[in-house]
């Protein structure tokens, strides 16, 4: 990949206007691998990290970045024979990109895509604690006491399991919506946590990761992130 002035690839990772990007690097702010970058500096998008304020500026235009709505009854794999259906026709044409983590085949909701593997394997990883927002509909009404042991925590097989805050939004009749913020994402833990307090799940969609948020998505539906959006998950995961 061809070098480009630095002002020029600060502008179109969404910095701000040209002019405003040069008095960014006027004033020190930005740098190129470590070192406080001057007006009329060059970069290789694809091989010279760039930052502002300390934090990483995603400037490589071949790095793209997407959410989508994962409809219930779609696995989270690009290729799976034995998967009534798996991600393949709901991908970009235009370039290769694989799912962030996983929603399982029932579960619906934003799926992060992107072909970012540093950032994706920063969001992926517990260490970093990523936000991850859900509404569950559930067979039962939580009581304030159910919704305290989901805060608390409770023993899974695989360890012990919590939110970092959950309440009831909604009851109908013996049903009730749940919305949950998660700091990690072990296989099904949503659905094990509210079992576990008797509360089991009848659907289930994830609203948020991090920043980003499902919105008005349909199920189906895919857009590329806004150059702010990718800047707020490099920050969520500590780059």
């Amino acid at each position: 990949m061809p070098q480009e002035r630095l002002q020029r690839a600060l502008a179109r990772a969404g910095c701000g206007s040209r002019r405003a990007c040069e008095e960014l690097i006027a004033a020190g702010r930005v740098s190129i691998d470590g070192r406080v970058a001057t007006l009329g500096n060059r970069v290789d998008p694809a091989k010279d990290r760039v930052a502002v304020d300390g934090r990483t500026i995603s400037v490589n235009p071949e790095l793209r970045y997407f959410a989508l709505h994962k409809p219930s009854g779609v696995t989270t794999t690009m290729r799976d024979r034995h998967a009534a259906e798996d991600l393949r026709a709901l991908l970009p044409e235009e370039v290769r990109v694989f799912p962030v983590g996983r929603l399982d085949r029932d579960t619906e909701g934003l799926l992060l895509l992107t072909n970012d593997g540093e950032l994706a394997n920063r969001l992926m990883h517990p260490r970093h604690g990523v936000e991850k927002e859900y509404l569950a509909e559930v067979d039962g009404v939580p009581t304030e006491r159910d919704l305290a042991r989901i805060r608390r925590g409770v023993s899974l097989e695989d360890g012990p399991a919590s939110a970092l805050s959950a309440r009831a939004v909604a009851r109908t009749g013996g049903r009730a919506a749940v919305r949950l913020v998660m700091g990690e994402g072990r296989k099904r833990e949503v659905r094990r946590l509210l079992a576990a307090v008797g509360l089991p799940v009848v659907r289930l969609v994830r609203l948020r990761v991090g920043p980003v948020r499902l919105g008005a998505l349909a199920p189906g539906e895919r857009r590329e992130l806004e150059p702010e959006e990718v800047q707020a998950l490099y920050r969520a995961a500590g780059l």
